[in-house]
């Protein structure tokens, strides 16, 4: 990936989408590849960043990475591959970060693929906590702090440092609780996760 000038505007901020999932609880079926709308779901997810004004979106994947290649539509999008996709959410966050490095962005705007529940413009106002690369910004849900989450640049070690397993970037999040703005999203999004069977219902 070349290195490129320092994006103003709309390209500063980047979209990624955690996608690797493997649906454990959901029988084994990727998440990635749920139908949402007679669609993948993780074409809805990039759909909903580029509505929120991404113009640049990666992608991490990693459960049946071939198939999500195969049926969903994600032209424009950077594919990002992690191979150590089982061991937890940690190590798609790291990937994704790094796969940034050297684009110009000065954040990331983190989205899961299976909260079909938030929308554009829940998405839209997180991305209009970024200020520079020392942002860091959440959704909240009445109060409790949810996804999307915005990371400026400057935070990106930190987080790669600490995120492992299933955690993500919660251990970062909760150091720097104190910094973090919290944008309330409550009115216009639902924050359900597909994890179970009961779940899939949430889909249309």
């Amino acid at each position: 990936m070349t290195t490129q000038e320092t994006p103003r505007g709309p390209d500063a901020v980047a979209g990624l989408v955690l996608a690797a999932g493997g649906g454990r609880r959901l029988g084994g079926r990727p998440k990635a590849l749920l139908t949402h709308r007679g669609r993948p779901l993780v074409e809805h997810a990039v759909a909903v960043l580029r509505a929120a004004g991404c113009t640049r979106v990666h992608v991490v994947l990693g459960a049946a990475a071939d198939a999500v290649r195969e049926r969903a539509r994600l032209e424009g999008c950077v594919l990002v591959d992690n191979p150590d996709w089982a061991q937890g959410m940690g190590g798609s966050l790291r990937a994704g970060l790094d796969s940034l490095a050297g684009t110009g962005a000065r954040a990331a705007l983190v989205s899961l693929v299976d909260q079909p529940g938030i929308g554009p413009e829940a998405v839209a106002r997180v991305r209009a906590a970024y200020r520079d690369e020392t942002s860091l910004a959440s959704a909240a849900y009445d109060g409790v702090r949810g996804h999307p989450v915005l990371f400026g640049a400057a935070h990106w070690a930190g987080i790669a440092a600490t995120a492992t397993g299933d955690q993500g970037a919660r251990a970062y999040l909760k150091a720097h609780a104190a910094r973090i703005t919290l944008v309330e999203c409550g009115d216009v999004a639902r924050a359900y996760d597909i994890d179970t069977e009961a779940d899939l219902g949430h889909l249309e």
